[in-house]
């Protein structure tokens, strides 16, 4: 999408919008200029919340830099590009929260039941066979993780502790 728009320099973020410190999204702001054009697929793509997307939008503003949004069709440099913004921005947000509160009350749900979520415990046995095992330098940590069944990430955090 953003090469049919034309867009000259990609920036990919590795993760989650919803984190505030992304390398990606620092190096776009330290180099946007007077009149550059920044062009998204997706609102939610660039801020974590309805907060920060105004945040950044007024920065953009301040900086004389306009926000096209491909997926919502939102040009702030129209007025009603800046008004559709504001209200995209905002349902944005209340579904951001409802998928939460639903989320939350799920998991409430789960443990009225007696459930409790995460990964299940490693055996403690075969933890402390795995370390011992890995001690005496004898085996290698893919045969340790074949004979005990403990995976090699496991293994290595409790090596580390």
């Amino acid at each position: 999408m953003l090469t049919h728009y034309g867009v000259d320099r990609i920036y990919k973020e590795k993760m989650s919008g919803t984190k505030r410190d992304r390398p990606e999204l620092q190096k776009l702001l330290e180099r946007m200029e007077a009149g550059d054009t920044v062009v998204i697929e997706s609102l939610s793509r660039l801020g974590r919340s309805t907060k920060d997307l105004i945040e950044l939008v007024e920065q953009f503003q301040k900086r004389n830099v306009q926000l096209v949004s491909l997926k919502e069709s939102i040009d702030t440099s129209t007025s009603t590009g800046k008004l559709l913004f504001t209200i995209v921005s905002a349902l944005a947000q209340f579904e951001r929260d409802v998928i939460a509160d639903r989320t939350r009350e799920g998991l409430q749900a789960a443990r009225a039941r007696g459930r409790s979520g995460g990964r299940p415990r490693a055996d403690p046995h075969m933890l402390q066979q795995a370390i011992k095992l890995y001690r005496t330098g004898q085996h290698t940590v893919r045969e340790i993780v074949e004979l005990t069944g403990i995976t090699k990430a496991t293994l290595y955090r409790y090596l580390s502790t």
